[in-house]
């Protein structure tokens, strides 16, 4: 079989073990053909039973908030990535990191880190959204304001009791966007805090209320 006949096997440069099977099954020992493509790098194992195209067959650039969404679940793109992908922070952040309402997680693999927080069901269910790309595929992530909340509910060390240590936290600390803070919505907020039980979460939907009527 030829890499092109193979690739129309594997339709998308992410893909599971039984994708993997299927488009070598034509080979008369097609385990010694997924051994043999794993050594040469033509397939990269991401996890056990997850794999993408490496680099000689590649035909775009593999979705690391795909494959995080596939790495463990279930789980959804939310904290430092998804406040950075929402244009919230400047930093890129390296780790793709998800919140679960499995155990906390982190996995160490070829393509990356995917590290995974664990929160309360209630707060999980809250505010997740559905990311398309452009092949008509999508990954699971959380709405900016779902994203803060986690971040902050994450960082226990920070002494947050008031609503002006938190915008100072939120700013200083985070590196929170000044406008895109202003453009949250502190209804969901508040939506977020109930779900979580946090005071600290009720902090800043009162914080993102009073930025709404036009206070500092």
């Amino acid at each position: 079989m030829t890499n092109a006949l193979l690739l129309k096997s594997i339709p998308y440069e992410e893909f599971d073990y039984q994708t993997l099977l299927d488009a070598v099954r034509g080979y008369a020992r097609p385990r010694m053909k997924i051994s043999a493509m794993l050594a040469k790098g033509d397939i990269i194992r991401v996890k056990k039973g997850l794999y993408i195209l490496g680099e000689p067959l590649r035909r775009r650039p593999f979705c690391r908030e795909l494959l995080a969404n596939l790495v463990y679940g279930p789980s959804y793109i939310s904290l430092e990535y998804a406040l950075h992908y929402h244009g919230l922070t400047p930093e890129r952040v390296e780790a793709v990191t998800s919140v679960t309402c499995g155990r906390s997680r982190t996995f160490a693999t070829p393509v990356g880190t995917f590290s995974y927080r664990m929160i309360p069901l209630e707060a999980f269910r809250t505010g997740m959204d559905r990311a398309e790309l452009d092949d008509g595929r999508s990954f699971l992530v959380a709405i900016p304001e779902k994203a803060l909340a986690d971040r902050i509910v994450a960082d226990r060390g920070a002494g947050i009791s008031t609503q002006k240590e938190l915008h100072e936290y939120l700013l200083s600390s985070l590196r929170i966007d000044p406008a895109g803070l202003r453009e949250l919505d502190p209804v969901r907020v508040a939506e977020i805090a109930r779900a979580y039980r946090s005071r600290r979460v009720k902090l800043l939907a009162d914080l993102i209320s009073r930025l709404h009527r036009g206070g500092r």
